[in-house]
């Protein structure tokens, strides 16, 4: 096997493996490596976000999830499956992206409702991530897959930076529009 053009985690949560598995199947079609996470509890998202659980090389890391009012939605566990230092819930919100992310200089997307609103992107940036994108409102799924494509096509296939394919997957219409990029300072 060549060597692939990116490498790609892409953390999968609740009810989102249908649009995970098409954009697995289009990234790795592009010639991307991708590395996929399954979370059913918080603690596997704290694994990938900590930075434990991921592979040594990642150029994007894409947080598939539902979200909701600028959090990410969680699976709810019976009380006595949570492990003892476990949030608990159905959201994963900022601060706890503040308390438990430790990715230096890893760019982040976070594909779901809201998941791009200010507040979130930056405990983000606050934890080290070189850039955060994300749709601040609730966008329809598959203008979400459709701006993950098409911005991962424009960075592999035609090489453009990261602003540029932003800029490209952005313009497709009103709801990929919803879309936002935030950089580190």
């Amino acid at each position: 096997m060549s060597r692939p053009e990116m490498y790609i985690s892409l953390v999968v949560g609740p009810n989102c493996e249908m649009e995970s598995y098409a954009i697995r199947s289009a990234l790795e079609y592009f010639g991307a490596r991708i590395n996929i996470h399954w979370i059913g509890r918080p603690n596997d998202l704290i694994d990938v976000l900590s930075g434990e659980g991921l592979d040594h090389k990642v150029d994007y890391l894409i947080l598939n999830f539902h979200g909701d009012e600028g959090r990410f939605c969680m699976p709810e566990l019976g009380e006595d499956v949570y492990d003892s230092n476990e949030p608990r819930g159905e959201f994963f919100g900022d601060q706890e992206v503040k308390k438990y992310t430790n990715l230096k200089d890893i760019k982040v997307i976070g594909s779901g409702c809201t998941l791009g609103i200010e507040q979130l992107a930056n405990a983000f940036l606050e934890c080290g991530c070189h850039s955060y994108i994300g749709p601040d409102d609730y966008i329809d799924g598959n203008a979400n897959l459709m701006f993950v494509i098409r911005f991962m096509y424009e960075i592999i296939n035609n090489h453009k930076s990261q602003e540029e394919a932003f800029k490209l997957a952005r313009s497709i219409d009103k709801e990929t529009s919803m879309y936002k990029l935030y950089m580190s300072k």
